[in-house]
Order: C-alpha cells, then structure tokens, then sequence
C-alpha cells in the first residue's frame, strides 16, 4: 500500500509555479533593485555573504523563491518553517538540528513564512542560534516587520524590500511559462498576447497568482485536436470573482479607490458603502482599503472628529485579525462614520504646506535655544541657552520662538471650524492672542 501511495505521489505533477520555481539569480524576475548588476542583495548573494535578513513584501513577489535562491548558491542547508502551524516545541527541534549541522561545517539557512504570526516568545528563540551563527535566519513577511517583529530579533536582520512584479515583469513570467518544458513549453498551447497580458492585469503585481490563473486557463481551454486554445472567455470565467475590478488596463482598480475616497469626501454613505462592496466583492484585499481609509481619517477629517482615526486603525487590525468576509461589517462601520464626519483638509494642508519649506530650506539650523545640551561642550557653544520652560509657567505658554529666523511668522496650520477642530481654531487664537500681548510688553 505504502509503496503504491509513493508510485501515486510520484505521477501527480506539480502546480505550474512549483515547476517554474527559478533556481538561480538570472531566472528571478522582478527585485531588479535588490538583484540587478551590482546591487546589493546580488552582491551578498555572489559574495557567499548572507547574514540573517527578512524579505517584505506583498504575496507572490518571490520570497520564498530568493530564500531557496540563496540556499542553492550559499550550498547550505535549508529548513522551511511555517509560522502558522510551528511552536516552541518544532522550534528547537530545528535548531538543534542547525547546531549539529554547525559542528559539521554545515550552514543551516531556516526559511520562516510569514514570520510576522509568531509571538514574542516564539520569535525569542531563535535568537541564541543567530546571535552565535548556528542559523542563517530568513524570514518573509507581508507585514512591516517594524511592528511585527521584535525589536531584539529585527536588529539582527537586514530588511529587504520586495515590489510587486509590474505587467511587463508578468508577461515575461507568463510567456516563459507558456514556452519553457517546465510549463506548456511540450504541450501545444494557443493563447495571445492579450489574453496573456488579461492575466497579467488581473494578478495584479503577484506571480504566483499569474501562474495559477494561466494554469487553470490552460486547464479549462477548449481541444481542437492536440492544440489547447485560450481565449479571453476561457480567462474571464476562470476570473470572474475578479471581473468586477479588474479590466484589461487595470485602470478600474485606482478608479474605485477613487470613487470611494470621493464619496467619503462628499459625505455620501450610500455611494461609499457601494464602491467599498464592490472593490471587496472583486477580490480586493481587505488590507489594502483599510489602508486607504486610515489615510482618508488623516487627510479629509483629521482634527474636525479626532475619533475618526482611532476608527480606521481599529477596522485595520479587525481586517488583519479576522479577514475576509467578516471583515466587511468592520468597513463598513468605518466607511460609514467618515462619510458622516465633519470634514477638514488641515492638516494635509499643513504638512505639505511644510513640506514645500523644508525642502527649500535643508540648511536652516535648529535655533540654539531649543537645542538639547547633553555636553559641557554643547552648553558653552549656546546650547540650550534661553530656553523656556512651559510647564514652569501659570498659563504653560512662553512666548519663545521655536521656528528658524527665515520662517518666522509662517502658518501652516490653519484650522478650520468643522466639528471638533472648531475648538482647537478657538485655542489656537487664544496662544496667538497672548503670544502677541507678551510681544506688546517686551517691546
């Protein structure tokens, strides 16, 4: 039974992105910015210098695909761990398994998906293995590892940032599939350049999803003797989750992230509600309207309902802790609320506003007297001479100037008096006032 089990394992071919898995460097598409001539990660890579490093970035970028890279070249070891169904317990298993390698002049490059579900403790051990060299630690998440990876096992790790593949890097991909033997290379296969190109668009920047979509395509093509024959229906059906959202531009996607954000803007829940069902209807993932909507509780209603932005971020950490599809209902409460909100552009205004002097204006140096300082040296060169302490007043106010001598005066935030940023306009005006009386008195 066991040895027919085997015989069966052996005849089911693999998934067309397991069979087109690059072994090499050259065979990578995409990350030209980590992997092309002379860039860095090449370099590390050529050099046999790999250090434990974590790969971000979105699904289908080739993560996994780089770790197996670097094992191949770097001829180590390598472990494939996955943080969703790994403990302690698996944990140090493996490492003990990576420090018997080491005593035989072994490297032991573990691999850990999406490192980002493991919990402090889990994180914690492996820190002895790298903090000694037993292991090469590379993990792969699609969360910013800053937040989600502790900060002991972070500074030990080189972040790399990962891109989505563009619609050129996925026809490469696609075309190579289409013609390699390790794809449909010895099968006859008709498919055009702009259905190729419809798959492209669809996968939106993921590789792995361009591969599995081709090969269902090819899967569900019509026969016409022994030619295969992909049109644009056969690609539609196989994608018709994400029809909605997708076309053949992809111009659709910005255009209902668009449509939501100005609907919000306009204080139309109806509208809002209605693009957000059908952007999540079509496959958009979750995280990323979460995102915009974070922005949008920043941009369009900021300091007028402060609540706003605590809304967004809860609706975000509620998409990342249940997913799709309970997560519409926290959408929708946050679309919703910010559609209702009072509305103020103040504080964009103000940033870029900002933004605009600090970049014309690099070389200002930071006034002495709010200056920290730390040294004896510091202190007799001016440093911290003159400042005023707030809180060491009645009002808490000084009327000490805090910005360069070329800016004085300048406003960048100007509040407006929607909602609850009516009040701070109201405060705002009372500093001033009193800034201005203490002024009068100096001078």
């Amino acid at each position: 039974m066991n040895e027919q089990v085997t015989m069966m394992e052996h005849t089911v071919p693999q998934p067309l992105p397991a069979r087109l898995r690059p072994r090499t460097i050259d065979e990578i598409v995409g990350q030209r910015h980590l992997l092309g001539p002379g860039k860095i990660l090449r370099r590390i890579i050529e050099q046999d210098a790999v250090s434990s490093m974590i790969f971000w970035g979105p699904p289908g970028v080739g993560k996994t695909t780089l770790a197996n890279v670097i094992a191949n070249h770097t001829r180590a070891s390598f472990i494939n761990f996955s943080a969703v169904t790994s403990g302690i317990k698996e944990i140090r298993t493996v490492m003990q398994q990576a420090e018997d390698n080491r005593r035989f002049g072994e490297k032991t490059i573990v691999f850990v998906d999406e490192i980002h579900r493991f919990n402090k403790a889990q994180q914690d051990a492996f820190l002895p293995f790298v903090e000694k060299g037993s292991i090469i630690l590379i993990g792969a998440t699609t969360e910013n590892p800053s937040f989600e990876v502790n900060g002991a096992l972070l500074s030990r790790c080189k972040v790399f940032v990962l891109k989505a593949l563009s619609e050129e890097e996925l026809m490469v991909l696609l075309r190579r599939a289409v013609e390699s033997p390790k794809g449909f290379g010895e099968e006859q296969v008709e498919i055009s350049e702009d259905v190729l190109r419809l798959i492209a668009v669809f996968a939106n920047g993921d590789a792995r999803t361009a591969l599995s979509t081709l090969e269902m395509a090819v899967l569900n093509g019509s026969m016409d003797g022994e030619v295969t024959r992909v049109t644009r229906e056969t690609v539609e059906q196989c994608t018709s989750r994400k029809s909605l959202l997708y076309d053949k531009t992809g111009e659709e996607h910005y255009n209902l992230i668009s449509a939501l954000h100005k609907s919000m803007r306009n204080s139309d829940p109806d509208a809002a509600v209605y693009w957000l069902a059908r952007m999540l209807e079509a496959g958009e993932d979750p995280l990323y309207v979460a995102r915009r909507v974070t922005r949008f509780a920043s941009e369009d209603v900021g300091l007028a309902d402060p609540r706003a932005l605590e809304l967004a971020v809860a609706a975000y950490q509620a998409c990342h802790l249940i997913g799709m599809p309970e997560c519409t209902v926290h959408l929708t409460q946050a679309v919703v609320y910010l559609s209702l909100a009072p509305k103020s552009n103040a504080l964009y205004m103000a940033y870029e506003s900002a933004k605009k002097d600090a970049l014309t204006q690099l070389s200002e140096p930071v006034p002495l007297h709010i200056r920290n300082a730390v040294t004896k040296l510091m202190r007799e060169e001016g440093y911290g001479k003159g400042y005023q302490y707030a809180h060491d007043t009645e009002e808490k106010l000084t009327d000490m100037r805090c910005l360069p001598d070329s800016l004085l005066g300048r406003e960048y935030y100007r509040p407006t008096d929607q909602g609850s940023e009516a009040r701070c306009k109201a405060r705002l005006e009372q500093i001033k006032a009193w800034k201005k009386e203490q002024e009068k008195k100096r001078g």
